[in-house]
């Protein structure tokens, strides 16, 4: 490819790609995120190629691995343009279907449709779908319609156009003027407005500056950025050289961790391309900016998703976080000035740059402007990438994207904000998603997370595992993290297996005040989350497993006993062949004896136990009922029933 080295060279080759690409040319677009790649994404890919060549369309009908269009759950995802026909869990068998039905004979193939669990109805289009038709996708529109590897696939969306108008049409100083005005908060967790971050690097005297990509998302559960990376690279990439430009920066890095294979590649391969398009390195499209790019992948350290972690780690060293006395847009990597935003806030950059600053606050709240992109997984019937406006309420995106709880289940909490966040009760799911408003409940934006818990969640467990989960990812740099999470985790330990004491809650009360207080950073500072807001909505399941060595939830394994209803025992033996202790006495068609002392409480026969039957039961905080005597156990006779 020869560079690209006026707008004009640029245009012409934008209007090129269009015309060789008319918009009612077939094509198939298969998710390629890994996601769907993990549900046989590829076998399918291959499956459509080898299809059409072997009857002579492989010419006439494109075939195109996307980015992640956010329904996981149902992946792989197909999508027939210019149709529209949106297909779920599609198997490599059912290729040929698809092109005879669909490509050459203008007909959807029914069974691959999404149906509507309640009405049976089918959703022809993506659209018609719930799951996206209460969406606002700004940022992920185009994950299922472009080839992430593809910088043609990028340009011919319009991709690039919001750098040659920053370069060429706004300056500097109009760029961060509409990015201070469409007052986007910075999509990693603290909400910094980007415009006032912005502002601080460019009026800054030290030099160079530089501008990074926080792509170090260490979430359980949580995958936006990585789907971001996986599916449009050069979206990041090109709000990244905006951003360069606008602080008059000459670096930038992309820091993704490691575990992100795939997105490693995509984003190394767009740098490449842009590189060799003339948009990345000297004299960019003949501006006289000079701007290169190089990606590092990080360890995995959760603490690294910290700003000066995360500097520090780039600079060679142990990615610990340090002081903050001069902010990190004035002091940064290597002491300079350094611009730090996460994927998603630079995705937003070209669309800002582009539609303006009134149309993105159009979107959303007048504090949280935009729309914003959360992972909802956990006990929720439709998992995946969701994207909304600002200001929706907790209960839309839960039931009306999410489709409310599976199996009949009842709703208890939703974490938020990732392992330092915070669980909010069914009583606020009226709460607007926005900033402000989820840090006042108690819990945070964070990256975008979202887990959906039912009633056999533990809330004491749940707060048992962030804390765990965070103290051992503390760097362990400061004491009040290092050692107050350790003492926090020993203490929710022994709650939850019914060594709790009283003076425990008040004991943890004081240790996460000092944590908050204390803590270097801000890991340490919003580690308590989890046991606050937990103690905050369900201080009751604290004081049940204390006082009355009973979790609620039966869920606690130490506190949880399981026995056999005689009354609804069908001696089935299932439950005594499954049992991992030999722990269950019985022959066929008798009843059936749990033996307590060898019980260890794992579930498994609470879980294999037929529906029909339900004869094993759950207690906590109450006396296992005596089994019947050996001489009483009575034979059962259920014709047909066995």
């Amino acid at each position: 490819m020869t560079p690209l080295r006026t707008p004009e060279e640029l245009a012409a080759y934008r209007q090129r790609l269009a015309d060789d690409r008319p918009a009612d040319r077939p094509c198939v677009s298969i998710c390629a995120g890994a996601g769907c790649l993990a549900s046989g994404a590829g076998e399918v890919i291959a499956a459509f190629e080898t299809e059409l060549a072997a009857r002579g369309l492989e010419a006439d009908v494109d075939t195109r691995g996307t980015g992640c269009p956010g329904f996981c759950q149902r992946g792989p995802v197909v999508v027939l343009h210019p149709e529209g026909t949106c297909y779920l869990q599609v198997k490599p068998e059912d290729v040929p279907e698809i092109v005879t039905s669909s490509i050459q004979g203008g007909q959807v193939v029914t069974r691959l449709l999404y149906e509507d669990p309640v009405t049976g109805e089918r959703a022809v289009h993506e659209n018609d779908i719930p799951f996206y038709r209460h969406q606002e996708r700004t940022l992920l529109e185009h994950n299922i319609r472009i080839d992430s590897r593809s910088i043609d696939d990028y340009l011919a969306i319009g991709g690039y156009s919001a750098l040659e108008k920053a370069l060429f049409d706004m300056g500097p100083e109009e760029v961060l003027e509409e990015v201070k005005k469409s007052n986007i908060r910075g999509r990693g967790g603290a909400g910094f407005p980007a415009g006032r971050k912005w502002e601080g690097s460019r009026n800054a005297k030290d030099e160079p500056r530089y501008v990074i990509v926080n792509a170090d998302e260490g979430d359980p559960g949580a995958f936006m950025d990585r789907a971001l990376l996986e599916g449009n690279p050069h979206s990041i990439l090109e709000g990244l050289i905006i951003g360069g430009y606008t602080i008059g920066a000459r670096e930038g890095y992309v820091y993704v961790r490691q575990e992100y294979p795939l997105a490693v590649t995509n984003v190394t391969l767009a740098i490449r391309q842009a590189e060799e398009y003339g948009l990345l390195g000297e004299d960019i499209l003949g501006s006289g900016f000079d701007f290169r790019v190089m990606v590092h992948k990080g360890a995995g350290a959760f603490v690294c998703g910290e700003s000066t972690a995360l500097m520090t780690s780039l600079e060679g060293r142990v990615g610990e976080p340090r002081p903050k006395y001069v902010r990190s847009n004035v002091k940064g990597l290597w002491g300079k000035p350094t611009v730090l935003n996460n994927v998603e806030t630079w995705a937003n950059v070209p669309l800002i740059v582009n539609r303006g600053a009134d149309w993105f606050t159009g979107i959303g709240t007048e504090g949280s402007t935009g729309t914003k992109i959360f992972s909802l997984v956990g006990k929720i019937v439709n998992t995946g990438l969701v994207e909304v406006p600002m200001g929706m309420p907790l209960k839309d995106i839960i039931y009306e994207i999410g489709g409310g709880i599976p199996g009949g289940k009842k709703f208890k909490a939703v974490q938020t904000g990732g392992p330092s966040g915070g669980c909010l009760p069914e009583e606020l799911l009226h709460l607007e998603v926005g900033f402000d408003e989820l840090t006042e409940a108690g819990s945070m934006m964070g990256s975008g997370g979202m887990i959906v818990m039912d009633e056999d969640n533990c809330m004491v467990d749940v707060a048992r595992y962030f804390i765990d989960f965070l103290t051992e990812e503390s760097c362990g740099k400061c004491v009040p993290c290092r050692e107050g999470l350790r003492q926090m985790h020993r203490i929710l330990s022994n709650i939850c297996e019914g060594k709790g004491r009283e003076g425990d809650i008040e004991t943890l009360e004081d240790l996460s005040e000092v944590a908050m207080e204390a803590s270097l950073c801000a890991l340490g500072k919003s580690a308590p989350n989890p046991f606050l807001s937990t103690l905050r909505y369900f201080r009751d399941e604290y004081e049940a497993h204390i006082t009355e060595k009973r979790c609620p939830a039966l869920s606690c394994k130490a506190l949880v006993s399981y026995y056999i209803d005689p009354d609804k025992c069908r001696g089935c033996l299932i439950c005594m062949k499954k049992c991992p202790s030999q722990g269950i006495e019985g022959v066929r068609k008798q009843i059936h004896v749990i033996d307590q002392e060898k019980c260890d409480a794992c579930g498994v026969c609470f879980e294999v136990c037929p529906s029909r039957y339900d004869a094993v039961v759950k207690i906590s905080g109450e006396p296992v009922p005596d089994p019947l005597p050996e001489e009483e156990r009575m034979i059962v006779k259920v014709a047909g029933d066995e």
